[in-house]
């Protein structure tokens, strides 16, 4: 099984931009599906975006799409989340997700191979 390590939270003011990074262990990392999700206080965590094993196919959120990019690199097992034009309701903790079917990411609820612990961004205005 896959094991997920994110970094590149912080702080921000609005309309900055943050890119987030999850490490991926193990060597199919290049067969899963990756997806980010986020969770802000008091809120359930909501699906932000995915992308395919190739990374031909990316999909996101309404309140995110045109902002935020997801990418991949299966060479250096890492999946990226660009952020830019940050809000202050994109506050939240942001978490990646792994699973080999894509569309058990797009759906995100359901209970996906993996998921990491977490990195918190916070969006001053």
């Amino acid at each position: 099984q896959v094991q997920l390590v994110e970094s590149g939270g912080g702080l921000v003011q609005a309309g900055g931009s943050l890119r987030l990074s999850c490490a991926a262990s193990g060597r199919t990392f290049s067969s899963y599906a990756m997806g980010w999700f986020r969770q802000a206080p008091g809120k359930e965590r909501e699906f932000v975006a995915a992308i395919n094993w190739s990374g031909g196919i990316t999909y996101y959120a309404d309140s995110v799409k045109g902002r935020f990019t997801i990418s991949r690199d299966n060479i250096k097992n890492t999946v990226y989340l660009q952020m830019n034009s940050l809000k202050p309701e994109d506050t939240a903790v942001y978490y990646c997700a792994a699973d080999y079917d894509y569309h058990t990411v797009v759906r995100g609820n359901g209970a996906l191979d993996a998921w990491g612990q977490g990195t918190l961004v916070t969006v001053s205005s």
